[in-house]
């Protein structure tokens, strides 16, 4: 016989699956922002990254080793965020009701959620390096088995501070606004378009507010996991920022602690 907690876990990924697939415009979307970024945007940066850099490692160097992670990175922070939208929208519709209500812990509830969405992501991150592939961002075939466990902790991380925010925020309206709040700083102010040696070279200030983001660890993760590397410091920041962002989390779930038992929502 099953686990249940096996079969509440395969329920919940089944059930994000179905989402993912019936929602082919989320997919796109999800493909499109680092895509442009790829073919458009990072063509300008080739003047300023590969100047000094002959062909053919110029391209080399630019996508792969600075852009590419950034952009995967990129992919796993917006499906993070677009699951915790997801969690607000059923905790206002009530279908969060059915989920919170089994007799299985709370915290494992909302971790295999995490965790279901993590994996959906990390498809939508393959898809993106598929095509990529055809843009010559080729890192060693080994790389693309390397970087899944590097995909999905970063993803876990990212998921779990949109879990942390779908939490605290009480209106539906009101997560579109937090969401660009939080994306667009963590992106930019990250080593996701710049290696951080460039950051500490133009600022200091930049460069620290760079070092502690929490996408800049979940970037290098995948940075070097591409290259059948581990960054260590980037493993052990990425492994706190998920205790903290998910132990919030699970807070502001609690009935008799957190969210619900300020607002009454979520029960």
């Amino acid at each position: 016989m099953s686990s249940p907690w096996l079969v509440a876990f395969l329920g919940i990924l089944q059930r994000e699956v179905l989402r993912f697939v019936l929602q082919r415009e989320r997919f796109f979307a999800a493909l499109v922002r680092p895509l442009v970024w790829l073919f458009i945007f990072a063509a300008g940066f080739r003047s300023v990254l590969g100047v000094s850099i002959q062909p053919p490692y110029q391209t080399y160097v630019l996508y792969e080793v600075y852009i590419t992670p950034g952009l995967v990175g990129m992919i796993l922070l917006f499906a993070g965020m677009q699951s915790s939208l997801a969690m607000v929208y059923d905790r206002e519709m009530g279908s969060m009701r059915v989920l919170l209500v089994s007799p299985l812990p709370r915290w494992y509830l909302l971790t295999a959620r995490l965790l279901a969405a993590v994996l959906v992501a990390a498809l939508q991150g393959y898809a993106f390096l598929a095509i990529a592939w055809f843009w010559e961002v080729r890192p060693p075939l080994l790389g693309y088995l390397a970087v899944f466990p590097a995909m999905l902790m970063g993803g876990l991380m990212l998921g779990a501070l949109g879990l942390m925010l779908s939490s605290l925020i009480r209106q539906l309206e009101n997560f579109a606004g937090v969401m660009n709040f939080v994306i667009f700083p963590m992106f930019f102010a990250s080593s996701a378009l710049y290696p951080l040696w460039r950051m500490r070279e133009s600022s200091w200030l930049l460069w620290q507010i760079c070092a502690v983001n929490p996408f800049t660890h979940a970037v290098e993760l995948i940075r070097f996991a591409l290259h059948v590397q581990l960054e260590p410091t980037s493993l052990l920041w990425t492994l706190a920022w998920t205790a903290l962002f998910l132990g919030i989390a699970i807070w502001g779930y609690d009935p008799a602690k957190g969210f619900v038992a300020s607002t009454g929502k979520g029960e």
